[in-house]
């Protein structure tokens, strides 16, 4: 069947349905179609306030929640078909069913598009989950009319000849619903496989983060391969319309490609995983979480930086916890010439000592390390076990420690000093 044929058809049944409205009895349907809408809108301003009370109240069940509050903010829809229902019973008690035919009608377009609103809701993403809720009603709204083959016919007419393929708007359609549909099934267990994975003990936390995407990135290319294919599209005859495109993307997404292959790297050999500590660039914290394109990694401050895969296998990267989380830091310091070095040592252990996150079982050292201008300069060398916690802190915390002890034992910190000798040029004139 041609353009014109489907159009032509279309028209026909246009002109069916106006003539059938012109009747008196689908005059009366409408305008208690309309009443009773209006009646659902009011009633349901009182109702859903105090519903939605009791609803907050449920505890450690999202998913039940949400769909209540679906449910909830569809009110007067609920309302809506209740009262419509109530209406077809009552007439079909009083009359003859034909006349009650647009309630019939309108009632299954109402109970559809309440089903579709609400079962649409357990997608998150808002504007996916509207797409789908009104796709799914204008497919139930062609079957209930009674022109899904009509509709089904005309979009498959509308068709654009590719070679071996021909793609009509019927194809796309149904690939697009296919497609999101098993796409959204293969995220919900590909989560599933990650949550499962990442509770498990026996594996280490890059192994984790490796299988968990694995799953998710595989079960998303055989969704995707599986939707197109069931629609009736030949995948080898995509052979060279792939090539031509992938030639094109590999220049565009040359970096995200880098990026996910570095990441796939990183995680394999085991460079770093989340709770190590490292520094790149300045950047000094804590990784978050390995993510297929980027590394999550929170300082100190609070803020998160996320730093491209490619730039940990390109660039240099400290990780202060590849091997374990021993980590020393030195701390350098000077005294005034009059104290004697020796006792100077032992004090300056005793004070990194008494600092809490210092450790104890890798004793301190200090080493005599100049003999400087104004002072003698040492260095104090101690371990920790918690870097992730800080380095600039348990520096501050040793180096008041290092204050009080000597200030306890009278030993001085100098600072420097300037002698400025002034002599008389001589010959001065008096007056």
């Amino acid at each position: 069947m041609d353009v014109r044929d489907a159009i032509g058809r279309a028209l026909a049944w246009a002109s069916g349905w106006f003539g059938y409205a012109a009747t008196p009895w689908i005059l009366y349907q409408a305008a208690i179609i309309v009443t009773l809408f209006l009646a659902a809108k009011l009633a349901a301003r009182r109702i859903e306030p105090l519903v939605e009370d009791r609803a907050r109240q449920i505890k450690g069940h999202p998913g039940l929640l949400r769909v209540v509050i679906a449910l909830l903010r569809r009110t007067d829809w609920i309302l809506f078909t209740l009262f419509l229902l109530a209406a077809l019973n009552l007439m079909r008690a009083v009359t003859w069913p034909s006349r009650t035919h647009l309630l019939h009608i309108v009632l299954s377009l109402s109970l559809a598009w309440l089903v579709a609103s609400v079962l649409s809701r357990i997608i998150r993403n808002r504007l996916v989950a509207r797409l789908l809720g009104w796709l799914i009603w204008i497919y139930a709204a062609l079957v209930i009319l009674g022109i899904s083959d009509e509709a089904a016919s005309f979009l498959d007419s509308l068709a654009i000849p590719l070679g071996a393929i021909r793609l009509s708007v019927l194809v796309l359609l149904k690939a697009a619903l296919l497609l999101i549909a098993t796409v959204w099934l293969a995220v919900v267990i590909g989560n599933y496989i990650d949550e499962r994975v990442r509770i498990s003990e026996e594996l280490t936390p890059s192994i984790r983060v490796l299988v968990g995407k694995m799953a998710k990135i595989g079960l998303v290319l055989v969704a995707g391969a599986f939707a197109i294919s069931a629609v009736g599209v030949d995948l080898t005859a995509l052979t060279v319309f792939s090539g031509a495109i992938g030639v094109g993307l590999a220049f565009g997404l040359q970096k995200v490609v880098s990026n996910f292959v570095s990441g796939v790297i990183i995680l394999l050999d085991k460079s770093i995983k989340p709770g190590d500590t490292i520094s790149l660039e300045g950047t000094f914290g804590w990784i978050r979480e390995l993510r297929g394109r980027f590394v999550s990694v929170v300082t100190r401050d609070g803020r998160e930086f996320l730093i491209p895969n490619e730039d940990f296998i390109t660039q240099r990267v400290i990780n202060w916890s590849f091997s374990d989380n021993l980590v020393r830091l030195d701390v350098n310091f000077g005294v005034s010439y009059d104290a004697d070095p020796h006792k100077v040592s032992e004090l300056a252990i005793e004070a990194a000592i008494s600092v809490g996150r210092v450790e104890a079982d890798r004793r301190p050292v200090c080493w005599l390390t100049g003999f400087g201008d104004s002072s003698l300069n040492f260095v104090l060398r101690f371990w920790i076990r918690d870097p992730q916690q800080g380095l600039t802190n348990v520096r501050g915390k040793v180096l008041l420690a290092l204050w009080d002890t000597f200030k306890a034992n009278g030993i001085s910190i100098p600072y420097p000093h300037r002698e400025i000798i002034m002599k008389d040029a001589g010959g001065s004139s008096g007056r």
